[in-house]
């Protein structure tokens, strides 16, 4: 999954100073998408299934109270950098309010998304996977 996610970004590539000036949001809104990609790909992958089924099992790992459960396990392996992606995320303001999670799990979620988003953009491909594997260690089959 490393190169096929390298290969996406290496076509719109951005430069320290450009990827510095992103919003946290839009860090996040790319970051929600990546770590759902390896969440759908590791139930898909466990074996065939109903639809809903996968959406379900899915849902399970890519909730806001999933993610600040997944934030809490990789937060002491953070470098300063990454911690710093982190809380920027974390302490965006958003324009829309948490909808059927609380608010503390809504901006602990957003900071994560935001992180997988920089990792993601800024070509840190195997940082990234281990991170989420990190996330994912206690689900089967990983």
């Amino acid at each position: 999954m490393e190169t096929c996610l390298k290969g996406i970004a290496e076509h719109f590539p951005l430069t320290e100073k450009e990827l510095r000036g992103y919003s946290s949001l839009g860090l996040a809104y790319i970051g929600d998408c990546i770590y759902e990609l390896f969440v759908r790909t590791m139930v898909v992958t466990k074996g065939n299934d109903k639809a809903n089924h996968y959406h379900q099992k899915t849902i399970s790992y890519v909730n806001a109270a999933a993610q600040t459960a997944m934030m809490e396990k990789i937060k002491p392996l953070l470098t300063d950098e990454e911690k710093a992606v982190f809380r920027r995320g974390k302490n965006a303001k958003s324009p829309s309010p948490a909808k059927n999670q609380s608010s503390h799990d809504y901006h602990i979620a957003t900071g994560f998304e935001a992180l997988m988003g920089y990792l993601y953009l800024s070509g840190q491909m195997k940082r990234l996977e281990e991170l989420i594997r990190i996330c994912l260690s206690d689900a089967d089959n990983l």
